[in-house]
């Protein structure tokens, strides 16, 4: 590997521009085999979604929480009552990771949880006062990326954002995603 990154930078004896050829142009068909790649593409969206989350993080590193703890934040703020298994359903981590950052939350006075109406054995999660206004400056710091970005695109860049978006999530997440967003019965804005 070390061999490979040396003679990406121009290192070893041929010619500048020339793919070195003591891997048999292993590396040359390395490169031709991902030619079909986005690379742009994935790297953007590395950096966009670093820049993203970057400003929310900085934040929640000032209260020792991190991007676990902003998660169970929004959605419990976007949809009161959620139960713990739907919030795990949502997230897609471990009980376990989601008991840490849940009771870190409950004992620092961000959530409060409650029995179900229903079922009493269930646990629904609110925001206390608190949670909400941690919830609404982490939400107000992102809006404010989406708000600059939109501001340099033309018109309709908003709905464009939205469908290319919607179009990575998995096709048969979608409408879950879509009723989790935009509420049941509604999609796209």
């Amino acid at each position: 590997m070390n061999d490979l990154v040396h003679q990406r930078r121009g290192g070893g004896a041929h010619s500048p521009g020339e793919p070195a050829r003591r891997d048999g142009g292993a590396a040359e068909s390395l490169r031709g085999r991902h030619q079909h790649h986005p690379y742009d593409l994935i790297e953007l969206f590395f950096f966009a979604y670093r820049d993203f989350v970057g400003d929310a993080d900085r934040l929640l590193e000032s209260l020792r929480f991190g991007r676990a703890h902003h998660r169970v934040l929004h959605f419990v703020d976007r949809h009161p009552g959620l139960t713990i298994a739907e919030l795990l359903d949502i997230l897609r981590i471990t009980k376990q990771s989601l008991n840490r950052v849940l009771k870190e939350l409950l004992d620092q006075g961000y959530v409060k949880s409650s029995p179900g109406a229903t079922d009493r054995r269930q646990r629904q999660l609110t925001l206390t006062e608190q949670g909400r206004a941690l919830a609404n400056a982490l939400a107000d710091l992102q809006s404010q990326r989406f708000a600059r970005a939109l501001e340099e695109l033309p018109g309709g860049a908003r709905e464009g954002a939205v469908r290319f978006l919607l179009a990575m999530i998995d096709p048969e997440e979608r409408p879950r995603v879509e009723a989790l967003v935009w509420g049941e019965g509604r999609h796209e804005p």
